[in-house]
């Protein structure tokens, strides 16, 4: 086989069958799994990201999942870089790279490059910051499009965290964020992407979240936050931000019980899952959307020769 394969891309909210089906899918087209999400990737926590059990994992490679330490913080920098050069090595044993994970910005990073935007102090950053908390997402919003007008149809007037971002790199650089955007080098071209969707209706996830918190709980959650805290990691980690380490903290110093924990880290994940379809809805208008319930027929229709690039 001389001819390179696309790049399958696998996105969806937490919990919707992502990587069971990018498993399945790895055994029809002979693939390799990059993660491609943010919080897989530490090496101290695998039951509360819900990484991938060894077992299934077996007889398909994985590659970027609990590779690193709690105790260091990983950028989307770092991501790419080494997922380039896992794609490359991927192709080059004439196998199908297939990226699957919740983070967005991995999935824009791969997609459109990094965006190389100069460091914006963080003094500059807090003053924006304190201004927003002041005066509230919208009229912050109000005087962003005022400032960058080309936001407007690209960041939803209820997206505080990209508003933020799209603020301070216009007011620190004078270049709009989306300027910045189209001065980035793509790494790939476009038509070597396969860009998957997993869509799951709101009912349903609500459903699956439960059942995903529950499990975790059973599986040793609360002895894995306990060793993480032993760790001692400071505030300023990425890995603080895992969901479901604060909760059980406050379990673990007595204030709230087991049933308490479980609903606050259920919706938590549900809030996590609502920004991510919120991307998805701004940011994967051209991804194949397919809906969970359907994925077995789906994954029939897939054909290894539509994976095929010419040279």
């Amino acid at each position: 086989m001389d001819k390179k394969s696309k790049i399958i891309l696998i996105a969806g909210p937490t919990a919707s069958g992502k990587s069971n089906f990018a498993i399945k899918l790895a055994k029809k087209v002979d693939g390799e799994i990059i993660n491609t999400d943010s919080m897989q990737i530490y090496r101290e926590i695998k039951i509360l990201n819900a990484r991938p059990k060894v077992k299934e994992t077996k007889n398909i490679k994985h590659y970027l999942y609990g590779f690193y330490s709690v105790k260091k913080n990983f950028s989307t920098g770092d991501w790419l870089k080494k997922t380039i050069k896992l794609i490359k090595q991927i192709h080059n044993k004439n196998k199908i790279p297939i990226l699957v994970g919740g983070t967005g910005l991995y999935f824009r990073a791969i997609i459109n490059g990094l965006v190389k935007i100069p460091s914006i102090p963080k003094k500059f950053r807090n003053k924006i910051r304190n201004n927003h908390r002041k005066i509230g997402q919208k009229k912050f919003y109000n005087n962003l499009i005022k400032l960058d007008p080309l936001v407007i149809s690209k960041i939803s007037p209820n997206d505080a965290h990209r508003s933020l971002r799209a603020y301070e790199v216009k007011k620190y650089t004078k270049i709009s964020l989306y300027k910045w955007f189209e001065k980035t080098k793509k790494n790939f071209d476009e038509n070597n992407f396969l860009k998957i969707y997993i869509d799951c209706p709101r009912d349903d996830l609500i459903k699956r979240i439960n059942t995903r918190v529950n499990k975790m709980i059973s599986l040793g959650a609360v002895n894995e936050v306990k060793k993480f805290r032993h760790l001692k990691i400071r505030k300023d980690k990425t890995s603080n931000k895992v969901i479901g380490i604060s909760e059980i903290c406050k379990f673990l110093d007595g204030e709230q019980n087991i049933d308490t924990t479980k609903e606050q880290i259920s919706i938590k994940t549900r809030q996590y899952a609502k920004r991510q379809r919120t991307w998805a809805r701004n940011q994967m208008i051209d991804w194949e959307k397919v809906d969970y319930k359907m994925l077995g027929s789906f994954l029939k229709k897939i054909k290894i020769s539509s994976l095929k690039l010419d040279q």
